[in-house]
């Protein structure tokens, strides 16, 4: 392996001591496509061993591995947040003459947030070997993904509201529960108490928030997650419509709150209907409670999902982070 230019200088590579029996896991990298890495959780030790193989004399002003947690925002990447930094000394300055292997062992590192990619910022986790030389250091870092976990909401009521347009139009929507996992089946109805707006189909959508950033400079983005017709034709009043919207298919993560003042990542069950003049009602047109506000929190090895209005904000209290 080369490292900036020093070609066979030294080929650096760490194996954890846990590695064929430790899991793991995926995320969605950078250019969208899948990445693997070896799984932890939050209070685990990471140890294991650094091997470093030369082919000549390699003189070094010291070597050192770190265990680090970071934040990056895309347009501002010469500006990385470090919340976690912990620093391993290997060696002191000296020379390398042959192979040599380093053990190193973080006891019950802290790792506070879920591992994450996204559009504009990325949370990773990962091990740096620092070979130290007098013109330029000799680095070699491995990934790993954080999973966090948190406790099931002891209650699971189901949801039910009311949205609409004053004297044009009037719904009821109810859903059966109001925690999911993230593999299982939102399932719900929407009631049409009032109808006199010429309805032609019916939308529903996972859409996905990041906000990068503090105020005033706040960044957000929004990613269609998920979207299809659950309705074709004008509805009467009286009708209703089912809904089963299966989650296993989609790429969701955790729901991230303020996460070291420096972004979030929130879910929005959204609620579209155009009618014959192929005008859409959103939010502006219909009540604020028909946007649902998803939190998706870890429990153990899967997740689970609390449906949120933002109107009377069901349950946002009760998540354990």
């Amino acid at each position: 392996v080369a490292f900036f230019g020093f070609g066979q200088a030294a080929d650096i590579s760490i194996k954890l001591d846990d590695a064929d029996t430790r899991k793991v896991a995926k995320i969605r990298g950078e250019d969208g496509g899948q990445e693997a890495h070896y799984l932890f959780y939050d209070g685990e030790s990471v140890s294991g061993t650094v091997n470093i193989a030369v082919k000549k004399k390699l003189d070094h002003q010291g070597i050192r591995i770190e265990f680090i947690g970071q934040i990056e925002i895309y347009y501002d990447r010469g500006n990385q947040h470090d919340f976690i930094s912990m620093v391993k000394e290997l060696a002191r300055p000296g020379e390398i003459t042959q192979n040599t292997s380093f053990a190193f062992d973080f006891q019950q590192v802290e790792k506070p947030y879920e591992s994450y990619i996204g559009t504009n910022v990325k949370l990773r986790y990962f091990l740096r070997v620092v070979v130290v030389r007098r013109l330029t250091d000799i680095v070699r870092e491995m990934d790993v993904i954080v999973h966090t976990l948190s406790s099931y909401p002891d209650t699971d009521n189901s949801i039910k509201m009311e949205v609409g347009i004053e004297d044009s139009l009037h719904i009821e929507f109810e859903y059966n529960r109001s925690k999911y996992h993230l593999k299982d089946v939102i399932v719900g109805k929407i009631y049409f108490l009032l109808v006199r707006i010429k309805i032609k189909y019916m939308e529903i959508a996972i859409i996905k928030k990041e906000t990068v950033g503090t105020p005033p400079n706040v960044f957000s983005e929004n990613e269609n997650i998920a979207k299809y017709e659950i309705m074709d034709g004008a509805p009467v009043k009286g009708e209703s419509i089912p809904i089963r919207l299966f989650l296993s298919g989609y790429e969701l993560t955790p729901t991230m709150r303020d996460i070291a003042k420096k972004f979030s990542v929130r879910y929005y069950l959204n609620l579209v209907l155009v009618d014959e003049e192929d005008r859409r009602y959103f939010k502006q047109q219909i009540y604020i409670a028909k946007k649902l506000f998803l939190v998706l929190l870890s429990f153990q090895k899967c997740s689970f999902i609390t449906s949120v209005s933002q109107d009377i904000r069901i349950g946002e209290e009760d998540v354990v982070n």
